[in-house]
């Protein structure tokens, strides 16, 4: 089939050499905002070159993929619905929920598939099985954490929307994808130790969130971008019966200072494209199969729009020192 990617900055590069390598893939055309980006891309993977996004659209191709800045993901993912393509769009859908809300009013009955990654993750994929066949017997405590080695560039974070809209959101999905339940209650901190632009935005260098979902579960959520030894996302459940953890590897970044203890025993993960390299090929593996039609989106735009508000929801606790019930976001749109 022949895929079209727009962006080609870190991500969008990425992806291209993945799409390149897929047998589902016999054909790739790539464009990008700076022209020399996407002749140097096209040239390295053998790809064709796109002049623009609308050129690309219109070039034959059976499926796009959105890899461009946020900014630009509601007008794209709206452009390939109306030009009738089924889509990929790196998270998020726009860069606050009540946006990303109207996105999906007008993605109605189009294929679109979110970049949530950590959902082709096996060891995530792994412990959503054991909840839903009851393993864990009833959950009673929940934590996942996210924590970055060194914060992304400035520019980027004055304009990212804060800490749980680019960084937690992460940990909201997976909640949602491995539990099968929905948060109905927030309580948000977080410190701006580090660079001065955490407090000059208003948002956090470290947070934490208590979620409480619909059957009580409670939910801790921990993020930082300032975490020295390595790249670090867990995820424990644990329920009457058992318990289960993701990311208790052999890269795990935490060392054990127990006598006698050398778990984990290899180099830490240093960046979230080595961590999940094999979760991002099967998701765009499984972005050809929809656009083969042989599968439903995994990730829906309204899956992405629940994270979002549940971010929304952390981000407005923050600020007011207070729990916000879900409702309360939503009604204020």
């Amino acid at each position: 089939m022949r895929i079209g990617l727009i962006g080609l900055g870190r991500i969008g590069a990425f992806h291209a050499e993945t799409l390149s390598a897929l047998s589902a893939v016999t054909e790739l055309v790539v464009t990008d905002a700076v022209p020399a980006v996407t002749e140097r891309v096209a040239e390295k993977y053998g790809a064709e070159a796109a002049p623009d996004p609308a050129a690309l659209l219109h070039s034959g191709v059976d499926g796009v993929v959105i890899a461009a800045a946020t900014d630009a993901h509601p007008q794209l993912i709206l452009a390939a619905v109306e030009a009738g393509l089924p889509v990929f769009c790196e998270k998020p859908v726009a860069r606050g929920a009540a946006e990303a809300q109207e996105v999906l009013r007008h993605c109605a009955g189009a294929t679109v598939q979110i970049g949530y990654n950590r959902r082709f993750d096996p060891a995530f994929v792994a412990a959503r099985a054991a909840v839903a066949a009851g393993e864990l017997g009833r959950l009673h405590t929940v934590r996942s954490t996210t924590m970055d080695p060194a914060p992304p560039p400035i520019a980027y974070l004055a304009g990212s929307g804060g800490i749980f809209r680019d960084c937690s959101v992460h940990d909201f999905d997976i909640i949602r994808f491995v539990t099968g339940r929905e948060v109905v209650e927030v309580y948000a901190t977080g410190s701006t130790r580090g660079d001065e632009v955490f407090a000059a935005t208003g948002d956090a260098a470290t947070s934490a969130a208590i979620l409480t979902l619909d059957d009580d579960t409670l939910v801790v959520v921990s993020n930082t971008r300032y975490n020295g030894r390595g790249y670090d996302v867990r995820l424990e459940l644990h329920g009457t019966e058992d318990s289960v953890a993701v990311g208790w590897e052999d890269k795990l970044p935490l060392r054990s200072v127990e006598p006698g203890v050398t778990f984990p025993a290899g180099p830490p993960h240093g960046f979230f494209m080595d961590r999940f390299a094999t979760a991002y090929r099967d998701e765009l593996a499984a972005f050809t199969e929809v656009v083969a039609g042989t599968r439903v989106s995994p990730c829906t735009v309204a899956d992405a729009v629940e994270a979002g508000w549940i971010a929304e929801a952390c981000t407005l606790s923050l600020r007011e020192h207070l729990p916000v019930r879900m409702t309360e976001v939503r009604s204020a749109v």
